[in-house]
């Protein structure tokens, strides 16, 4: 089963973790199921960025992106060239490292 890295947030993931996931589960997903609760206002349902990841290693195994997707990441805070909506991002058979952003976009949190 693919291993994800999750580097250090202070509010979500203080000390970083390291996770499973079987293929084919969206990186959000594996996050909450390891009670790494991230933001995700729209639940996951792709129309927000609050989900947005930053994949450090093992972004091109990750599937493509579709345009909604894009168009949604051009909203997003701290944007960079392998930034994903975790939502979107579905695990493969790679190992990921991830980084989820300091800041979102919302103004007030979420609480799910």
């Amino acid at each position: 089963m693919p291993v994800i890295k999750i580097l250090p947030h202070p509010e979500y993931c203080p000390n970083g973790a390291e996770i499973t996931a079987p293929a084919g589960t969206s990186i959000c997903e594996a996050l909450l199921d390891n009670k790494i609760n991230i933001e995700h206002a729209c639940d996951m349902s792709a129309a927000c960025t609050t989900c947005h990841v930053v994949v450090r290693e093992g972004f091109k195994s990750l599937g493509e992106m579709e345009e909604t997707e894009e168009d949604l990441l051009d909203r997003a805070w701290g944007l960079e060239p392998n930034s994903r909506l975790s939502c979107q991002a579905f695990v493969a058979k790679q190992d990921l490292v991830i980084e989820i952003p300091r800041y979102t976009i919302n103004h007030a949190k979420e609480n799910h």
